[in-house]
């Protein structure tokens, strides 16, 4: 027994060596066919988030603060009271310029009754032109007083009106700059701020080249419309909602040669939680996204899977297999790749053998046994235009 079991190690042995030692046959590979594969085309920036509108509040009257009615943080809508100044001086103003106004239209018709006697009187013996000259002065000098003692009702009224602050905009407050009991006025500056919160802007700028080429691209195919802009999140994420490109501007910056542009994002409330909850809304103002811009209509562009692409000190490139069945170097430029697939903009032609599996094996030049690779390019990933 013991005899058998040397001898099976024994050939054990003598047939892994001789294995080893043998000469191999060509290299087996895997491959895949570069095909064309419809890609939506993107272009990526950094862009910044910013309120469509945002309000210093600020006072119109002087006088002191005598109830604040908003909480610092939360989200007020448009008319919203968010501050109440003493009331009484300004009360007090308006009924004076309301008596005013009485008095002078008191004075006003007795003017014009004095009017109407003179001119009775002018074709009787004590009638005189002179005295229907100067009633006529009287009633319009009168007029005229009525009308600034009612202008200056309107001022005071106006001046009343300001002791209410309201929001101007529907959107989330700030903290409060001064506390009930000071003294405010025009030259305190901003009392709070009032931030719109939905939708939000997205500004971005982008090279002149970059924006003629998109003007190019989509000028045949509905302009900003046939564009849609995609936000990735500080942390990494993807934000679900698109928005649309409604602006650009006139001017090029003369220091980088850029042109800003700026869409309209959606930013709702995210589920689960309530108007002035921090951190209830993904986008927020001031902050610094990736903003990528897709083409509506996906294109057509070559496809291979992300592993069979290599990179060197002369960027990147893949094996293909040529008709005598050896690998053959091919540099390849590429577009914006996912990290399953890669988009090949430039240096392959549709039909190439593409080495996917099996690279480690692969010498330039060699001869290999290649076969259908187990998996190709999985869903069409975004590419990039080229340049």
């Amino acid at each position: 027994m013991r005899d058998r079991l040397l001898l099976a190690a024994f050939l054990a042995a003598f047939s892994t060596h001789a294995w080893a030692q043998a000469p191999g046959g060509p290299a087996a590979v895997g491959v895949v066919t570069a095909t064309k594969r419809p890609v939506i085309e993107t272009s990526n920036f950094v862009g910044r988030i910013q309120a469509t509108d945002k309000v210093d509040i600020v006072a119109r009257v002087t006088a002191f603060i005598a109830e604040r009615a908003f909480t610092e943080g939360a989200e007020v809508t448009k008319g919203d009271l968010l501050y109440r100044l003493e009331r009484a001086p300004f009360e007090a103003d308006v009924l004076a310029k309301q008596a005013a106004v009485a008095q002078n239209q008191a004075l006003l018709r007795n003017a014009t009754i004095n009017l109407g006697r003179a001119q009775s009187l002018l074709n009787t013996p004590a009638g005189q032109r002179s005295t229907v000259d100067d009633r006529v002065a009287t009633e319009a000098s009168q007029a005229a007083q009525l009308l600034a003692a009612q202008a200056q009702l309107k001022s005071s009224q106006i001046n009343l009106d300001y002791t209410e602050i309201r929001a101007p905009v529907t959107g989330k407050i700030a903290k409060s700059t001064v506390s009930v009991g000071n003294v405010v006025s025009l030259t305190t500056g901003a009392l709070t701020t009032v931030v719109s919160q939905d939708p939000m802007y997205v500004l971005f700028p982008i090279s002149l080249r970059a924006a003629l080429d998109l003007r190019n691209r989509y000028s045949g195919k509905g302009g900003f419309d046939a564009v849609v802009v995609r936000v990735t999140l500080p942390d990494g994420s993807k934000y679900a909602l698109p928005g649309k490109l409604d602006y650009q501007d006139p001017s090029v910056a003369r220091d980088t040669d850029t042109v800003n542009l700026r869409a309209t994002i959606p930013n709702p409330l995210r589920p689960g939680t309530k108007p002035g909850e921090p951190g209830n809304r993904d986008l927020v103002d001031g902050s610094f996204v990736t903003v990528s811009i897709e083409g509506v209509q996906p294109v057509q562009a070559l496809a291979i899977p992300r592993a069979a692409v290599l990179s060197d000190q002369g960027g990147n490139y893949v094996y293909v297999v040529d008709a005598d069945k050896k690998a053959q170097i091919r540099r390849i430029q590429l577009g914006q790749s996912t990290p399953e697939t890669a988009v090949v903009t430039n240096g392959l032609n549709e039909g190439d053998q593409v080495i996917s599996e099996g690279i480690q094996r692969v010498r330039p030049g060699a001869v290999v046994n290649p076969a259908p690779a187990a998996a190709g390019p999985t869903a069409p990933p975004s590419a990039a235009p080229k340049g």
